[in-house]
């Protein structure tokens, strides 16, 4: 029951606190640039992980910080394991760049939450049509590597359960290569607390691993795609041993 409690509270707070940064997001486009309202959009990741470990008791490990590059030009594609909506509110919260997501047009189409996500113009698709999505993703994706910003790319397509994998489509690796811009795997046990799908959190420490730059020098698209599966679902065996000795 206390479960329950804890996790229906912060659900409340925060589709509360969603709708009203959202909103301000929404009335401030005519006056900002899309930069300073993702600003506001970083400021309600975080304070949602804050209501996470207030209300729910879950706190966040950093893995392999140092692993970031120093240099503030140099241009990234992430990679990582998507288990839950965890990581989609972490990562803005953590990585020192601006983040363009690559996400599921329906998502537009949420009051308020997708009324200030399109304001941020990132890469929306049809998973429907694979033909455009590709298109999508490798004309939007050079367009705004060149901003400076890094792109962030969820390769299994949606939310897994805990505990398995599922095939990594190639669209990351593939602008990757196109742009000649290295990857930052990263992985995360969300599943184990955070199930997609589910109402109640469990308390506990989800750890955030950030893996060494992979090069894109003089791989092709196989080679690519290999070392990232191996690097992610490598550590999410170490995260996560439990899930995968079953």
């Amino acid at each position: 029951m206390i479960l329950w409690l804890r996790s229906l509270l912060f659900y409340i707070f925060g589709f509360t606190t969603v709708t009203i940064v959202a909103s301000a997001i929404i009335l401030v486009i005519p006056f900002t640039d899309r930069s300073a309202r993702y600003k506001m959009g970083v400021f309600w990741c975080q304070l949602t992980q804050k209501a996470l470990l207030l209300f729910c008791g879950i706190n966040i490990k950093i893995k392999g910080f140092d692993n970031i590059p120093l240099d503030p030009k140099k241009p990234l594609i992430l990679l990582g394991k998507h288990q839950s909506a965890w990581e989609t509110f972490i990562y803005p919260a953590f990585f020192p760049r601006q983040l363009c997501f690559v996400f599921k047009r329906e998502l537009l189409f949420v009051p308020f939450f997708g009324w200030a996500l399109a304001s941020l113009q990132m890469i929306h698709i049809n998973r429907g049509d694979r033909e455009r999505s590709r298109e999508a993703v490798n004309e939007q994706g050079k367009a705004v590597l060149a901003e400076g910003s890094w792109i962030a790319i969820y390769p299994e397509g949606t939310r897994t359960p805990r505990g398995t994998f599922k095939p990594y489509r190639k669209g990351g690796v593939r602008l990757a290569i196109s742009t000649h811009t290295d990857i930052l795997p990263v992985a995360q046990n969300s599943g184990a607390l955070w199930p997609r799908n589910t109402f109640l959190k469990r308390p506990g420490v989800i750890t955030l691993s950030i893996g060494p730059v992979i090069t894109v020098q003089g791989k092709t698209e196989e080679q690519l795609q290999l070392e990232v599966e191996a690097w992610i679902e490598g550590e999410m065996r170490k995260l996560d041993a439990p899930a995968y000795a079953q």
